[in-house]
């Protein structure tokens, strides 16, 4: 099975095709209107949902994302069924993925701030693997450590300040960033192409995007 970074810009393209023609079938299902915007970003086939209606809207997200994150797994498996590789396509819905990592960062901006008050480690409450990549690469960005914990669906990243005699050295990444869903991933495989790859910029969700769960989504476990 080909890796993405091996992927050329024309078969990220037909990922991209692929998906849309399949996610149209599905708003025919549904009766709902709207427009699918495709394009390539970060090495990865993105496609957003913008529907005509807030109520349709509302219904392509559901409750913290969740029908956008079942929706882009089934769209990932209808890509893979045609291709027969495995894809880690985008969707977005109306910039949903671009208002979620600014609430996550905001959340997450306040546990460092506790953190640094207290010297003490912090737990966050259980995460997609999409949700924990952005806690991560923030709390790196902010000079601190974190980690991820547990099995999905109670996975949870804790944060922490570094040890005093720690370097700058990289850390260990389980990176299950987008594979939200995709239990045949390697992790310790994956985390070897996440040092190469800076932010998943998954906010961006016209040029998408980035970010998911159904995450995607790296975790950050950090061993020290």
């Amino acid at each position: 099975m080909a890796r993405d970074e091996e992927k050329t810009v024309e078969q990220l393209n037909d990922e991209a095709d692929i998906a849309a023609d399949y996610l149209e079938g599905l708003l025919d299902i549904a009766d709902y209107e709207g427009d699918i915007e495709m394009g390539v970003r970060n090495g990865r086939p993105t496609v957003q949902i913008v529907a005509d209606d807030d109520e349709d809207i509302k219904n392509l997200i559901g409750h913290k994302g969740e029908v956008v994150d079942a929706l882009q797994l089934l769209t990932r498996l209808a890509v893979q069924q045609k291709t027969g590789d495995r894809s880690r396509l985008i969707l977005d819905v109306d910039g949903y993925l671009k208002k979620r990592r600014q609430h996550l960062r905001d959340m997450a901006l306040d546990v460092i701030d506790e953190v640094r008050e207290t010297g003490e480690p912090a737990n966050l409450d259980p995460m997609n693997s999409f949700e924990r990549k952005v806690v991560h690469d923030l709390v790196r960005e902010e000079g601190l450590k974190s980690r991820s914990h547990g099995e999905e669906p109670h996975r949870y990243v804790t944060i922490y300040l570094k040890p005093r005699h720690s370097d700058d050295e990289l850390d260990d990444e389980d990176v299950d960033e987008e594979d939200i869903v995709d239990a045949d991933v390697d992790e310790r495989d994956e985390a070897k192409d996440s040092r190469r790859r800076r932010h998943d910029d998954v906010e961006e969700a016209n040029d998408i995007a980035d970010e998911d769960d159904n995450a995607v989504d790296d975790d950050d476990v950090d061993e020290e």
